[in-house]
């Protein structure tokens, strides 16, 4: 299934080449499962969102090797995509941008015409054909009409599609300049959270002969946070996140987090229930 990752060392600018390329279980190596597209959202100096997609899979683009090298930011979204809802081109590849935002989506929503139709003038937002751009533009719709609290705008839109709409899964992360949300809704898909606090171990990643191959000394100097749908190393201290919460990790690093869906969705879907290209989207691997 897809692989959404996130990382905030705000307020310091970082990288995430570690997680992106060298980690034991990268966003490189992910794509040899999930082929259909790879990008990467970061900020620069100004706070201008970046963002870099291709229609093919990170271990063959040397260019999304050059971006995981070089690109710096306070936070970054990327996503390594299995298809399940629209073809394989730009405008479908994770993550998206609006407002200054950006989104990824690891799960499946259907009805999409109700969704649409709710979206009203909001579907101008919306360019390419997933499912997961059109949630975008539902949150961007509801952090508008909440006066631009992302929090707020994110659980009023996922309670509507909780209960208006057929969800297998709607885990997600958005990022600013200096903040990260992350969902996980529900248990259907896991998400997994990363609080490494500064003066921690250089991350270091040996082949299978021992020897160490990969040092990440810089990572270690600051703290960070990583949201991952799968651990990407040993670190002792992954944690799933629980059905239904709301991860806020702010421009100072402090983590905060609250159950904003309690309850199932009022219409579930299970892998059944899918479209084959959805079913095989969503299959662990």
């Amino acid at each position: 299934m897809c692989r959404l990752f996130g990382l905030t060392g705000a307020p310091r600018r970082t990288r995430a080449t570690f997680w992106l390329l060298d980690a034991p279980d990268s966003l490189d190596e992910q794509s040899h499962r999930n082929p259909d597209g790879t990008g990467l959202g970061y900020f620069d100096a100004d706070g201008w969102a970046e963002l870099f997609r291709q229609p093919i899979a990170a271990w063959e683009d040397r260019q999304f090797a050059a971006q995981a090298r070089q690109a710096r930011s306070t936070t970054f979204v990327a996503h390594v995509r299995h298809a399940s809802t629209g073809g394989l081109a730009p405008r479908n590849t994770h993550p998206f941008r609006q407002d200054g935002r950006l989104f990824a989506h690891n799960g499946v929503i259907e009805d999409l015409d109700v969704l649409q139709a709710h979206l009203g003038a909001a579907m101008a937002r919306v360019a390419g054909d997933t499912d997961s751009e059109r949630l975008f533009a539902l949150i961007t719709r509801e952090i508008d009409a909440a006066g631009g609290d992302v929090g707020r705008g994110i659980t009023a839109a996922v309670r509507w599609v909780a209960a208006n709409l057929p969800v297998y899964s709607i885990n997600l992360v958005l990022i600013t300049a200096g903040d990260l949300w992350a969902l996980r809704y529900p248990d259907t898909n896991r998400l997994f959270l990363l609080d490494r606090p500064a003066g921690g171990q250089p991350l270091r990643h040996s082949d299978a002969a021992g020897a160490t191959r990969v040092h990440a000394d810089e990572l270690a100097s600051a703290p960070a946070v990583v949201v991952a749908s799968e651990p990407m190393d040993d670190h002792p201290d992954w944690r799933p996140l629980r059905s239904g919460e709301l991860l806020h990790v702010g421009v100072g690093g402090q983590v905060t987090s609250v159950t904003v869906l309690p309850d199932p969705p009022a219409h579930p879907l299970t892998l059944a229930d899918l479209r084959p290209e959805a079913a095989t989207s969503q299959q662990p691997h």
